[in-house]
């Protein structure tokens, strides 16, 4: 270990210590499913090149956009979380970005650690829709089965 580490440990953790970033990223809806894939995979494999690892890939699909852009109505979207320890690269890759004509809008987000937190725990199903699912189906086990009433029994008249 050299021994500027040794000295200042805080240097040490500040350059070595992993960035987590988290691309958002829409299509053109107009190409086919093929080329939408392809342009994804494009990006994915540009962060892979630039010396970034790959979090977590979601592909959100085809939503309705806000407002038009590039008079389209709807887009293909994804979301890349990646983690790097050298950023020098993201200007490069912002740039490449926008030279993308397929593509109809990007964001690129520093995450903090809470915004890690929550994505990994979002990922493993502690926040959000699918822990919700869950929670209703616990309730729904937990609940007694309703009792059956003969009905007939109770207003039998007796002769």
């Amino acid at each position: 270990m050299c021994p500027l580490f040794a000295i200042v440990p805080e240097f040490y953790h500040k350059y070595l210590k992993m960035r987590h970033y988290e691309v958002t990223f829409i299509v053109d809806p107009v190409l086919s499913g093929d080329e939408v894939k392809a342009t994804a995979e494009h990006i994915l494999d540009e962060i892979k090149q630039f010396g970034g690892s790959i979090v977590a890939v979601e592909e959100m699909g085809l939503r309705q956009l806000a407002y038009p852009i590039n008079k389209r109505s709807s887009g293909v979207y994804y979301c890349y979380e990646f983690a790097c320890t050298d950023a020098s690269w993201l200007a490069k890759f912002e740039l490449n970005l926008k030279r993308n004509e397929k593509l109809l809008r990007f964001l690129i987000v520093k995450l903090d650690k809470y915004g890690v937190k929550y994505n990994d725990d979002k990922r493993n199903g502690r926040i959000g829709k699918r822990r919700a699912e869950q929670h209703e189906a616990a309730a729904v086990e937990e609940m007694p089965p309703p009792s059956v009433v003969d009905l007939d029994q109770d207003f039998m008249i007796s002769e």
